[in-house]
Order: C-alpha cells, then structure tokens, then sequence
C-alpha cells in the first residue's frame, strides 16, 4: 500500500477568521478521533490536493505536526467541504485511527471495461451504487471496488456486492451482498407526444361569435320584433 504524508501546522485562528488563511493558501483543518481530543490545524492547499488524489477517504496519510517538534498521526481523510461554486476544498477533517482498531468507511465503487449490450444498443448500463460501506483495520481499507462490465450482455444482467472481490478474512461488508451494484436496464422509449385533437362541433349546434356554441335552436330562432311603441300625437 503507498504511503502518504502531509505537513501540518497548529492552527490559533478560528471562526471567519480562516478567510486569511486561504488567502496564505493554507486550508483550516481539524483532527478528530476516538479517544481524541480535538485539534485545530491547517495544511497546504497544493499539498492537500496532490495527497487527496491519490489517497482518496480510505487510504492512510500520516500528518506530520509541525509545531517546535514533528508527531506524527495516522488519519483518514473523512470530509472534505467544498466551495459550492468553485468546488475547491475549503475545510477538511481528518479522523486519526488506531492501527490495531477496526473502522467502518465507504470504499468507491469504480466502472471498467465496455458493456456489449450498451455498444449494441441493447440495453444501457445503471450504476445503482457508488459506494459501499465496509469494515477493516485502517491498512486493510480497500482503495476501491473496480467493476468490470465487460460480460453485461444482455438486459438484466447484472453484478452484485456478493460477486465483488474482497478478502473476507481482512474486510467485513456492511451491506447487504444480494444489493445490486450494476444492471442491464432496457433501453428507454422516447415518448411520442400526440398532437391536441381539434374541437368538433356537437352535430346541431352552431358556433357563435367569439368562438362559443349556442343549440342551433336558439340560432335559427327568428329575432323578436320590438313592440311597436305608439307614435306621439301631434
């Protein structure tokens, strides 16, 4: 397993303050833990970036202190907030481990390969989950699940958590194994939208002005003659 290393510094600043630490670029960090007590730090944003590449939330880093002497903490990287319009980090926590003790974290599932069926055109390839929760000791987190779709061939063909490789002597799943990861899904019919059927005249019945109907009665009914009023006498 590669081993990844991050430099840290104490952090003082705290609150909206952070602001100028990004500025520095410097990311504002906590390290939290069981049977931790809670530390305020700060690492470097390129430094961060180039090591979250790599590691992900399920490989070790050990995060080197800096502050008068080096210690060094085993963490993994458990949240990462990010700027909801750049989507650069702008906070992490790191969870610090004990080696000998077992974690629970969620291990990415990756795609490989071309399904048949979708480069047929048969069906279309559903990834149902991204992610699956598993337990182990912090080195013997899995980095990913990668999944090979290469046999999907036909519609409703699909692979399970069971079918996963995993060393059940170092990693226990906390998912159901019957779960689907992946499915052949038939492929989705455009659906034609019928032009509005024109309106047509209820046989006896005449249209009116502007547009509504009257009973054709009523329009063939002759005008009503105005009651002659008496002429005035001279």
């Amino acid at each position: 397993m590669d081993k990844y290393t991050l430099s840290a510094q104490k952090r003082e600043i705290i609150g909206r303050k952070v602001k100028t630490l990004r500025g520095q670029g410097l990311l504002p960090a906590n390290i939290y833990g069981k049977k931790v007590k809670s530390l305020s730090i700060t690492v470097g944003f390129k430094d961060f970036e180039e090591v979250f590449k790599k590691a992900g939330e399920t490989s070790l880093v050990t995060l080197v202190l800096k502050n008068g002497k080096s210690e060094e903490r085993a963490v993994l990287i458990s949240n990462v907030q990010k700027d909801p319009v750049s989507e650069a980090p702008i906070h992490i926590d790191f969870r610090q481990v004990d080696l000998k003790e077992k974690v629970t974290a969620e291990v990415p599932v990756e795609l490989k390969g071309e399904s048949p069926a979708e480069k047929t055109s048969v069906g279309t390839v559903v990834q149902y989950i991204d992610k699956i929760e598993v337990e182990a000791l912090p080195g013997d987190l899995p980095e990913k699940f990668v999944v090979d779709i290469a046999a999907l061939s036909e519609v409703d063909q699909a692979i399970f958590v069971k079918d996963l490789e995993i060393d059940k002597a170092k990693v226990t799943l906390k998912v159901d194994p019957e779960e689907i990861v992946v499915k052949v899904e038939p492929p989705q019919k455009e659906e034609e939208v019928a032009p509005p059927a024109a309106e047509v005249p209820v046989e006896g019945e005449v249209p009116a002005e502007g547009g509504a109907e009257v009973p054709a009665e009523e329009a063939a009914a002759p005008e009503e003659k105005k009651e002659e009023e008496p002429s005035p006498k001279e």
